[in-house]
């Protein structure tokens, strides 16, 4: 289990650099001059490159220590962070955010996914992996809660220092960078060679068809997703509503602490009801109170329904991560949570360069809608392919 506590460490760290930067992100570009637009097309770019090395990680990565890749994966955050608060034009920022770590959604898409979540899986007992996932993905989640918080502090720093605020915006991808070196310093509490998860990882196998299957909805899911990431969400808040960044930050925090708790919930429902039932039932109030947010007068209702949406949408993470872990053999555990952990960023990748330009066109939060709707289809699909689908531990005896 010190595995397990080591891992749950290092994501919580990572969580932390996403909080605030997702919120940083769109005050960044926009305070260098660029459109709604533009910030659509640089997140496109981000999550494109995050795509692409989950794939290479999933895919390939069984060829080399687990450990090592995550160093490499660190290497890389602080040279995003570094590169990142020094450069200012659009397409070097363009290019530094595809083949970079950075990370506009607020929620984990990174190449550590497929690395943590194969080791989690072997780090306890099969009663007690949804209960490691839950761990795993509340840690994360209010870390990122707490990073979103932290961009309050920008205004107190800046009348105490007299520095401007792009100025403490470009420090702050700094910290982001030595987040990277505070996650390789806990990495190196891993074993060298687990014995049970490093030595027989493989490409897929006999699971090939199921998780293909997975990784397809799960791509649906994404692209909904990707209408309404954070930097986006936000862009549209500060536009819509006038919100302050200090208010953002506190309203982010809530509802990913929100998002959190609720998390804890999941290993209890998933026993009563099974995993799939949990994922789906879930996650349609989330994507409902999504739609309904769109045509709210006032950022009081809109509050009250991203706080319901936040009690529930991601309930599904824990229980969706155990049951891949769960319906593949061991041995493709890690390719397994690479192919279907892609579609987070792979698929998404596509939505808010659209989110961004739809934004841009109209006042109506028409990205919202698309979303939740493609959000609430993908749980009825997921609903109908996967129900009898079971993991060994829901089988009857």
């Amino acid at each position: 289990m010190r595995s397990a506590a080591t891992l749950i460490a290092a994501r919580g760290v990572r969580g932390l650099g996403d909080g605030f930067t997702a919120l940083l992100l769109p005050v960044y570009l926009t305070s260098l001059g660029f459109s709604a637009f533009q910030v659509g097309v640089l997140t496109t770019a981000t999550l494109l490159g995050s795509a692409g090395l989950t794939l290479a990680v999933g895919l390939a990565g069984h060829r080399f220590p687990a450990k090592r890749l995550l160093f490499a994966a660190c290497g890389l955050t602080v040279a995003t962070g570094l590169a990142f608060s020094q450069a200012h034009a659009f397409w070097p920022l363009v290019a530094i955010g595809f083949v970079g770590t950075l990370n506009p959604s607020g929620g984990d898409v990174s190449p550590f996914l497929p690395l943590e979540q194969s080791l989690l899986a072997h780090a306890g007992p099969p009663s007690q992996r949804t209960h490691l996932f839950a761990r795993y993905s509340l840690t994360g989640t209010l870390t990122t809660a707490l990073g979103a918080l932290s961009v309050g502090l920008l205004g107190p720093l800046r009348s105490a220092t007299g520095l401007t605020q792009l100025t403490l915006i470009e420090a702050a991808f700094g910290v982001y960078a030595l987040l990277g070196l505070v996650s390789a310093a806990l990495y190196r509490g891993l074993p060298d060679q687990p014995p049970e998860a490093d030595a027989p990882r493989t490409p897929l196998g006999p699971s090939r068809r199921n998780v293909f299957g997975l990784a397809a909805l799960f791509s649906l899911d994404s692209f909904g997703s990707g209408f309404m990431v954070q930097s986006l969400f936000a862009l549209w808040l500060f536009h819509r509503f006038g919100l302050s960044l200090g208010v953002a930050g506190a309203f982010f925090f809530w509802t990913g602490a929100l998002s959190a708790v609720s998390q804890l919930a999941a290993p209890a429902l998933a026993k009563r009801i099974g995993l799939i039932n949990t994922m789906v039932f879930t996650h349609i109030p989330a994507s409902l109170c999504v739609i309904a947010v769109a045509f709210v007068p006032n950022v009081q209702m809109a509050f009250v329904l991203l706080f319901v949406r936040a009690l529930l949408s991601n309930m599904d993470v824990p229980a969706r991560t155990s049951y891949v872990m769960a319906i593949v053999t061991p041995a493709e555990r890690a390719a397994a949570a690479g192919v279907t952990n892609v579609p987070r960023s792979l698929a998404s990748a596509f939505s808010p360069a659209l989110s961004g330009l739809l934004f841009s066109l109209s006042p109506f939060a028409w990205p919202l809608v698309i979303g939740g709707s493609l959000k609430v289809t993908y749980d009825l699909l997921l609903l109908w392919r996967f129900q009898k689908v079971r993991p060994p531990e829901e089988l009857d005896p």
